[in-house]
């Protein structure tokens, strides 16, 4: 009896993932995370000192700090993820053929195809990830920001008051001193110098506490002495209280968020130039990533003989100029000097056109042309 239909063919099998897309795929994730790692730190560290100095000056909470900079880092990542992986690909592609990997692969049969098949594996849950950044994490992220800078504002002059310290409040026409404040915010033994209707006031009290009101932040005074006249002059009045209110800040602010700040949802129902070129930014985020991969990987075989940065010059000058013209693109449409349907169509397919025309410098158009047809044809 004939058995040759029990044994296994000798062609290659059907493998979704190859060997070489998961080397492709290693390596390419594992430079992406250290390329956004040390962008983000860079970006952070920045952003932290100046943090760190707005808490000192009481601007912000201590504790706000360490929350704000979460917050950015969200922000932070949606903006660097598209550059983190054009890198990426530039190094490991360069790496690839300055060891003479791109060589081995097309001599066992992978061409150009391989290398693209492999970067892409990686580029579609990266460009998830962008879109859900830069659609959803960003905007909460930067609305998350602005409420918690306004409410710290709101409340400095809460933070500003210490024992044993002169402060000063409402453009220096109050100062206030205590000398002891408990862990509830009780205050004893407290001095406070004001003015009103170009009259000082002088007030003395045993204790006090910080209360919002609906006129504002009032230093509630209790059993104490109110000396108020004009100076220069003898007519001084002088009273004891057993409770006191004295206006600390009656400027409550509201907080207006910008576009970036805004939510996808309603902006998609806008039709403000500034939110319809705010929507575009946001989209353009995971496109310029898938973009800027297609880029890189032609690039990185623009110059073999220059090593892995050969051809990062080029390919920086390409990304600063395309950084350069999305902002250009952002103010135009919200200015209307091109249409608002135009966006950044226009941009992306130069960027794109760009690319084809150095495949095409770098692989020659016949060795494409012929490429694509074997294989989908």
């Amino acid at each position: 009896m004939s058995i040759e239909h029990n044994i296994p063919s000798a062609g290659h099998p059907f493998r979704l993932i190859r060997v070489l897309d998961k080397m492709i795929f290693v390596d390419l994730l594992k430079t992406v995370g250290a390329i956004l790692l040390v962008l983000v730190i860079i970006i952070l560290s920045q952003k932290f000192i100046k943090m760190l100095a707005q808490a000192i000056e009481g601007n912000i909470a201590n504790e706000t700090v360490f929350l704000l900079l979460g917050l950015k880092t969200i922000i932070v990542t949606a903006s660097f993820l598209p550059a983190a992986i054009f890198m990426a690909v530039l190094i490991v592609l360069g790496r690839m053929y300055q060891e003479q990997e791109v060589s081995a692969i097309s001599s066992a049969g992978g061409g150009f195809f391989s290398l693209f098949r492999g970067i892409f594996l990686l580029l579609i849950p990266l460009t998830i990830c962008a879109a859900a950044l830069s659609m959803y994490a960003a905007p909460w992220a930067e609305a998350e920001t602005q409420e918690l800078m306004h409410e710290d504002k709101q409340n400095a002059d809460l933070r500003g008051i210490s024992a044993g310290r002169f402060s000063e409040y409402s453009n220096d026409e109050l100062i206030f001193y205590t000398e002891k404040i408990d862990d509830d915010g009780l205050m004893h033994k407290i001095f406070v110098q004001n003015k009103e209707d170009n009259q000082i006031g002088i007030v003395n009290a045993d204790f006090a506490r910080l209360k919002m009101l609906p006129g504002g932040l009032y230093l509630v005074l209790e059993n104490g002495e109110r000396t108020k006249g004009t100076s220069g002059q003898k007519d001084f009045i002088i009273e004891n209280f057993r409770e006191y209110g004295v206006l600390i800040e009656n400027n409550p602010t509201t907080l207006n968020l910008n576009s970036q700040a805004i939510k996808t949802e309603v902006l998609w129902a806008s039709n403000e130039l500034r939110d319809i070129a705010e929507i575009q930014n946001r989209l353009n985020t995971p496109l310029s990533v898938a973009l800027l991969a297609f880029l890189a990987t032609p690039l990185a075989k623009v110059s073999p003989r220059g090593g892995i940065f050969g051809s990062l010059l080029v390919a920086f000058g390409i990304y600063f100029t395309y950084g350069n013209l999305q902002r250009l693109n952002y103010t135009w449409v919200v200015s209307g000097v091109i249409p608002s349907w135009l966006g950044f169509v226009w941009l992306n397919g130069l960027l794109f056109l760009i690319g084809i025309l150095i495949l095409i410098q770098s692989y020659r158009w016949r060795w494409l042309w012929y490429s694509i047809r074997a294989r989908f044809f």
